[in-house]
């Protein structure tokens, strides 16, 4: 919002000032005391040059806020200092637009606090000098107006931006929600797909058979139960060549666990195909009776670790699997570069 208001407020503000400056240089000869005039002018240019052109934020320092409103009341008392007839000051009055300048700067860049002590303090000059009358042969309650019209206009933008802030943010969580939804909707489409490939086959044989399956089927269906499973857990780490060499090992009888922890969650599925036709391999070598598969954590340079492990059958028919355990297979693969397109 300060963005686009910035430059017609530079460009409203600049005339204002230029015009006051106009009516300054004009008053001198008016004035009783020019060389109060001349020191007003320029405090009040700096103050102004300071207000558009330091620190571009929305809301202006704190120190520059005080400093307007005190060069507001200073460059009331040096120029009416100068005019001998409040009620008949002409040019000479060009004080109080140079202050309403200010003041209406002071109040757009959230600085209204200050803005408001610098009117009191003008007004109350102003009162004290010429009276009620003055006060509005000079124009204090035009500049009040001015201020005035700046407060609730910088509110009404406020509220405007923190409203369109939220219609934004509105909008990207409903685009986020919908892109999650089609993700999750896709996501479905492919374990669905994948799952009735493995088990549409087992499927039409128990109907077949009207369900009274053989030791083999029944060991069929274990296996295609746990490939199933697989397409939850495993996620990341199957595709084809996994999935195959996964089955082949528990037809043999291997223990097989696929555990996807997310740690490759932000790896590209283009990048992860190399990773995984690797892992293929390497199941494919081994004979062991335990194949453990799982993604490293997040933030580690490895991406997935192979483990095969075969078990002493002396030691497992005496229950000591632990001690007769033989590490077979141990594979860190490294996590894949992105891909660049």
């Amino acid at each position: 919002m300060i963005r686009v208001t910035r430059p017609l407020l530079l460009m409203l503000a600049s005339i204002a000032a230029v015009a006051a400056l106009g009516l300054g240089v004009l008053s001198l000869t008016q004035s009783l005391h020019p060389e109060r005039v001349i020191v007003a002018m320029a405090l009040f240019a700096v103050c102004f040059g300071l207000s558009i052109g330091l620190d571009h934020r929305a809301e202006m320092p704190n120190w520059l806020a005080g400093l307007n409103a005190g060069a507001t009341s200073a460059i009331g008392l040096l120029c009416a200092t100068g005019v001998a007839d409040p009620r008949n000051a002409g040019d000479l009055d060009w004080y109080v637009g140079a202050a309403g300048c200010l003041l209406v700067v002071t109040t757009f860049r959230r600085q209204s606090a200050f803005a408001w002590v610098g009117l009191g303090l003008l007004a109350a000059q102003t009162l004290l000098w010429a009276g009620v009358g003055g006060m509005w042969a000079v124009g204090v309650p035009t500049v009040a107006l001015w201020v005035g019209v700046a407060y609730f206009g910088t509110r009404a933008l406020d509220r405007a931006m923190r409203d369109v802030q939220q219609f934004a943010r509105a909008e990207r969580e409903a685009v986020e929600w919908q892109a999650a939804q089609e993700a999750h909707h896709s996501e479905r489409q492919v374990r669905l797909t994948q799952t009735s490939r493995v088990a549409l086959p087992m499927l039409r044989h128990i109907l077949s058979v009207d369900g009274e399956l053989d030791a083999a089927a029944q060991r069929e269906c274990r296996v295609l139960e746990q490939t199933i499973r697989d397409e939850i857990r495993g996620r990341r780490l199957l595709n084809a060549a996994v999935r195959d060499q996964v089955i082949a090992a528990r037809r043999r009888g291997a223990f097989v666990q696929v555990l996807d922890d997310g740690g490759l969650d932000d790896v590209e599925p283009a990048a992860m195909e190399p990773v995984l036709d690797r892992m293929a391999e390497a199941i494919a070598g081994v004979q062991s009776d335990r194949i453990i598969i799982r993604t490293a954590a997040k933030g580690s340079e490895k991406a997935v670790t192979v483990v095969g492990i075969s078990i002493d059958p002396t030691a497992a028919a005496l229950g000591l699997e632990d001690e007769g355990e033989e590490v077979d297979l141990w594979l860190e693969l490294d996590r894949p570069v992105p891909v660049r397109l």
